[in-house]
């Protein structure tokens, strides 16, 4: 296996990361915008997410607002 590589698609706003070059034979949906892709073995060789840059800040703001309050409790 190949090391993993990402591609940034700006004007689709498409994120695209490769695990593996191998020949995609499968996809399935993991949540609106997010897609597994599949070798012939099922093995996942790649993620492609759409309207990347809102799922990236968002996922950044709810990480960061986990941690907020887990640090709030612990004072």
């Amino acid at each position: 296996m190949n090391k993993a590589k990402m591609r940034y698609f700006k004007d689709e706003d498409i994120l695209h990361i490769v695990i593996s070059d191998e020949k995609e034979a499968n996809s399935i949906e993991l949540s609106p915008n997010i897609t597994a892709e599949m070798n012939e073995r099922g093995e996942l060789i790649g993620i492609e997410i759409l309207e990347a840059s809102s799922f990236i800040r968002d996922s950044i703001l709810e990480s960061s607002q986990a941690k907020i309050l887990e640090l709030k409790k612990a004072v």
